[in-house]
């Protein structure tokens, strides 16, 4: 490394590479980028798009849904001047934000889009590794739902445009578990018999930290609050992992969710061995494709105790245009396509996706094909972010190692609430 490098950029660079030497997670233990985002940052010109030609590239993790592959197709046949090709970098969203941050630091020109997890922009905009999309979002902002935008949002400029969103649903077998009101209700039902468990992701990574926060909102607690006060230190905290770590050990879930991501969480549920599963939307097309169709009911995640409103996670991705990218008019082009009301619409009938275009969700087409999108709506309009920080990975991190901690039983709901709070704020130190 130049010995001229930025204090951020070295410690992030070092981080990359012991990720790769160590082959741990770099979502969890990335280091921190620089201190202050590029103000003069260079922003993209609406009008780049007209008349743009060209190779652009998107570059983003495992295309399961086949999203990637139908739009860049039907952006082709739309634009015969321009041709988009998409790049799987990742298996994995750790593996794909490694693979990210390697060419963004090696200012790679190969990818001209990233695909961005909705809680990449304060770290990768602080590095100046992205263009400025204000005056592109400012142009379509309305016709989003505003949770959707807020992700793309850092310093007060917009660093992407969202493509779709994500909330978590519970999945429920239909005539054999009821549909409940509160977790408490889920967690007793799936209690009664070994066929009516509920299936999560509490593995180790970014999923867990999702799961236990979906919790923890709907318990009326909070991890970071807008001002980035560490406010995990709460009864809410410690009341929300006894509850997870007591589903546990009654046979509420299954223990195997402590090795499960995603796909894993689906193909457990698939088997017809369980009762509920939290997972995303797109599972709806997937499990319609197995001997469960028509065997399911899908709602929106319950409330905790009753106390205060259910609340979700926002997840979802976003276009980001690379710093270096050689083609952003094309990019930009390939960006507006994509978000139009029209293509919308197909984000949910062709991939089970939530689109971030409000109107999409009571499109009798989107709705004869995704007939929980109302549902799926309120889902998306009730979630919150995860905390905005330039240091979200090591927040993430701080967060699920310490709740497997007490769902494998090595920590009490005390000690790890206490070590959560001084890892993040140990986080926020270093940047």
């Amino acid at each position: 490394m130049k010995a001229s490098m930025p204090a951020g950029r070295r410690r992030l660079a070092k981080s990359v590479v012991a990720t790769v030497a160590m082959g741990v997670l770099l979502a969890g233990c990335g280091g921190s980028p620089a201190a202050t985002p590029n103000s003069t940052a260079a922003a993209v010109d609406p009008k780049s798009a007209e008349g743009a030609k060209g190779d652009i590239t998107i570059c983003g993790g495992k295309d399961a849904s086949g999203i990637h592959k139908n739009t860049t197709a039907a952006f082709h046949k739309a634009n015969p001047t321009m041709n988009a090709k998409y790049v799987e970098i990742g298996s994995s969203t750790d593996q794909q934000r490694t693979q990210t941050v390697q060419r963004l630091e090696g200012k790679s020109t190969e990818c001209d889009i990233f695909m961005m997890d909705v809680t990449w922009a304060p770290e990768f905009a602080a590095q100046n590794w992205l263009l400025d999309q204000t005056p592109v979002m400012e142009k379509i902002k309305d016709r989003l739902i505003p949770s959707t935008a807020q992700t793309a949002l850092y310093d007060g400029k917009y660093w992407a445009t969202p493509f779709y969103t994500n909330a978590g649903l519970i999945y429920s077998a239909k005539g054999k578990v009821a549909k409940p009101a509160t977790w408490q209700e889920l967690y007793a039902e799936a209690a009664k018999a070994p066929g009516n468990g509920l299936v999560y992701q509490a593995q180790q990574y970014e999923g867990l930290t999702v799961n236990f926060l979906e919790l923890l909102y709907s318990a009326g607690g909070e991890a970071v609050n807008d001002k980035g006060e560490v406010k995990i230190d709460s009864p809410e905290t410690r009341e929300v992992l006894r509850f997870m770590a007591d589903g546990i050990k009654n046979g509420s879930a299954d223990r195997a969710v402590m090795t499960y991501k995603e796909d894993e969480t689906r193909l457990a549920y698939e088997s017809g061995n369980f009762g509920y599963e939290r997972n995303w939307p797109h599972v709806y097309r997937l499990l319609n494709k197995t001997k469960l169709a028509g065997k399911f009911d899908v709602s929106p995640l319950p409330s905790f105790d009753g106390k205060s409103a259910a609340s979700g996670v926002l997840g979802g991705w976003n276009f980001a245009i690379s710093a270096f990218s050689q083609n952003s008019g094309a990019a930009l082009a390939y960006i507006n396509f994509a978000t139009t009301p029209e293509w919308q619409k197909h984000v949910a009938m062709d991939n089970s996706q939530a689109p971030v275009n409000e109107a999409a969700y009571s499109d009798p087409e989107v709705l004869k094909a995704m007939p929980f999108a109302k549902e799926l709506l309120a889902s998306v309009k009730g979630a919150k972010p995860r905390p905005q920080s330039p240091v979200y990975p090591q927040i993430s991190q701080a967060i699920y190692k310490n709740v497997h901690s007490v769902l494998s039983g090595s920590a009490s709901a005390d000690e790890a609430t206490k070590k959560m709070a001084e890892d993040i704020k140990t986080a926020q130190d270093s940047f």
